[in-house]
């Protein structure tokens, strides 16, 4: 009602225009306050903050837990380099007897070839080749393949053979073995004070069939020391090992 009163007046000076002194005008009072308003809408997130610095290590005061269970085996790595070779172990038993093979067959003894010479030198006649040393009294000479005029041996049969010698000398003396024409070895024997000594030697050689062997003198000795007397006897002799077949 007062507040009716109040309004009422103010609107007849307005319209009286009554001039009012300022300390009187016209003021309504204050209202009381109203009730809260609904809470407002969450607002949009801010940016994010700078990284604090790092705080000091706290002290572990927890007691320790009980060991993990082993993880899943990872990739295979790669080979490595190869290493030194190691020593070599023990040699280890030896093995299981193998199957009997089969019987060969039975060879004929008769059949095989049996080349043999040996001939003693008792002042043999020259000849062409004055460095060959001559063995002119044959005691051997199967398949007459040795040459008591020549003091050569001619392959018949191919294969292994051994030749040997022993030449009586009164001097110094180097003999040849010669096979095709090439020496194979040579024999010297040093008789400084010339009596009756014997250079030997000997050798196996693979002969074909045609090849020829003989002893000679070293033509660069240039001494002729071979001993021709009856009080000893030069040989020399040769026979097949065994044939080749080729």
């Amino acid at each position: 009602m007062r507040s009716r009163v109040w309004l009422a007046t103010c609107l007849l000076a307005l319209i009286l225009d009554v001039t009012a002194p300022q300390g009187s005008i016209c003021q309504a009072p204050n209202g009381r306050d109203g009730h809260p308003g609904a809470p407002g809408r969450d607002g949009r997130p801010g940016q994010k903050g700078d990284i604090g610095e790092p705080g000091m290590a706290g002290r572990s005061t927890g007691v320790q837990g009980p060991k993990g269970d082993p993880g899943e085996p990872g990739s295979p790595g790669k080979p490595g380099n190869q290493g030194y070779r190691g020593p070599d172990g023990p040699m280890g038993p030896p093995g299981e007897a193998g199957s009997k093979g089969i019987k060969g067959q039975v060879s004929n003894i008769v059949e095989q070839p049996r080349a043999a010479f040996s001939a003693v030198r008792s002042n043999p006649d020259p000849t062409p080749n004055v460095n060959a040393v001559v063995f002119n009294n044959v005691i051997t000479n199967q398949d007459n393949r040795y040459s008591a005029q020549t003091g050569e041996f001619t392959c018949k049969d191919p294969g292994y053979y051994y030749f040997t010698f022993q030449v009586v000398s009164s001097g110094n003396l180097c003999l040849r073995l010669v096979h095709k024409g090439n020496v194979v070895a040579t024999f010297c024997d040093e008789n400084s004070q010339r009596i009756h000594q014997v250079n030997s030697g000997g050798s196996v050689l693979k002969l074909a069939e045609g090849e020829r062997v003989w002893l000679e003198r070293d033509p660069k000795d240039g001494s002729n020391n071979i001993y021709d007397g009856p009080n000893a006897d030069s040989v020399f002799s040769g026979f097949l090992l065994f044939p080749s077949g080729a």
